[in-house]
């Protein structure tokens, strides 16, 4: 079966995004194109976490519902919840009410200060673990060495919900790697744009 679909535009795409009409717009706007914003990057890997064992449409559909349940995931905010605040988002309909992922989450933030206190950002330490793309396994593969080694160390440094596959799906949508589909009319753009980033220093 071929990677790619054709598109309303008539340009081809990644054949997962065809799945539902909101994953386009998701696809060619955001997915795989790098990012270097700390809080940006907190709610991917939280989204990434709550979608484990969920499909990313249901995860894309209520995003707007996480942002104002985890305060637009400021990490600052997020690492102060407490149980009342757990108590809170087992309550919200809105989202996944999941007890574990709600309070890896806040983990998660917590870890995420002492991250940045020690590494100066959270996106200047993870655009150091850059991958060479000749290091990279093929397309669409669920794992990578890259995501395997930065899924131990975050949970070296105390993380919680970021296993391999996990930190893969996060690696892919926040641009570390581009894992557009070979002939997908958004790969060149996101590799455009990576050529044109320049990675935080920390």
């Amino acid at each position: 079966m071929s990677e790619l679909f054709q598109a309303p535009d008539g340009r081809p795409r990644c054949r997962w995004c065809g799945g539902a009409p909101e994953f386009l717009d998701y696809h060619d706007r955001e997915w795989g194109f790098p990012v270097a914003d700390d809080r940006r990057l907190f709610e991917k890997l939280c989204l990434e976490s709550f979608q484990s064992g969920l499909s990313w449409r249901t995860i894309l559909a209520k995003r707007e519902n996480f942002r104002a349940a985890f305060d637009n995931f400021e990490a600052a905010k997020v690492a102060r919840y407490d149980e009342r605040d757990v108590a809170r988002l087992l309550a919200d309909a809105g989202i996944v009410r999941h007890r574990g992922k709600i309070e890896a989450a806040i983990n998660n933030a917590q870890r995420l200060q002492d991250l940045v206190a020690q590494e100066g950002s959270f996106a200047a330490w993870l655009w150091r673990h850059e991958p060479d793309p000749a290091d990279l396994p093929p397309h669409a593969a669920p794992v990578s060495a890259v995501s395997e080694s930065l899924s131990k160390a975050l949970k070296k440094r105390g993380w919680r919900f970021v296993g391999p596959t996990t930190v893969h799906a996060f690696l892919q949508a926040m641009g570390l790697i581009n894992d557009h589909a070979p002939g997908c009319a958004i790969r060149p753009e996101a590799a455009a744009a990576r050529r044109a980033f320049r990675p935080p220093a920390g």
